[in-house]
């Protein structure tokens, strides 16, 4: 990709008002945005996070009646809600250990030294301490990671602060189960008469937001 593609689908990208509810993301396209939200980095590569795929027509009206109305939660092909565990445990962080040492090939008493320097942090450090706080930052790295990979491959996303997290965790429910809802991205394609398709995008200029320190 050149230099000018990227910046070409980030000005393409909006945030979608209206999705046209007859158009669905294609098989293939939609398994690579899994993917991408698979890949998504996190902090000490823990992966705090779920990614709840709704299709679901009868789900999707209960969540927009919790999302101010927002139409895009039933008219998007795909809607995704990202969800955290609410206090990270050590189960979690030997459940990771024990995944990286298949993946590597390792004993996993290979990474005892970083299980136990993880453990120190998120489970019962200063990180701990705010452990649900600490996961729905990481849940908006792989928001941001999902709406440039969509981006990229024409697929239009709107992400959705405007919902009710209590609501969306008793409508899918998470209650009890140690996981809350952060935060949501329909995703699919926009509708024809959607204006905020061509209206102007609005950023600061180059100078006025970044700085070079040499």
């Amino acid at each position: 990709m050149e230099p000018h593609s990227l910046i070409e689908s980030l000005n393409w990208r909006y945030a979608v008002k209206k999705f046209d509810n007859q158009k669905k993301i294609p098989t293939s396209t939609w398994k690579a945005l899994e993917e991408s939200l698979i890949l998504t980095p996190s902090s000490y590569g823990l992966q705090p996070w779920k990614f709840l795929v709704i299709t679901n027509k009868d789900i999707r009206q209960k969540l927009t009646a919790v999302s101010w109305n927002q139409k895009q939660v039933e008219d998007c092909s795909h809607l995704v809600v990202i969800v955290v565990k609410e206090k990270m445990d050590e189960a979690h962080v030997q459940s990771f250990v024990d995944q990286m040492a298949v993946v590597r090939g390792v004993e996993s008493s290979t990474f005892d030294g970083y299980k136990k320097m993880m453990n120190g942090d998120v489970v019962h450090g200063p990180r701990g301490k705010v452990s649900f706080e600490w996961a729905a930052r990481q849940a908006y790295i792989a928001l941001g990671n999902f709406m440039t990979s969509c981006a990229l491959l024409n697929v239009d996303t709107c992400p959705m602060e405007g919902i009710d997290p209590e609501k969306y965790d008793e409508i899918l429910g998470l209650k009890g189960t140690g996981w809350r809802t952060v935060v949501a991205c329909p995703a699919g394609y926009r509708a024809q008469d959607d204006q905020y398709a061509t209206a102007k995008k609005v950023r600061f200029n180059h100078q006025t937001l970044i700085k070079t320190i040499s």
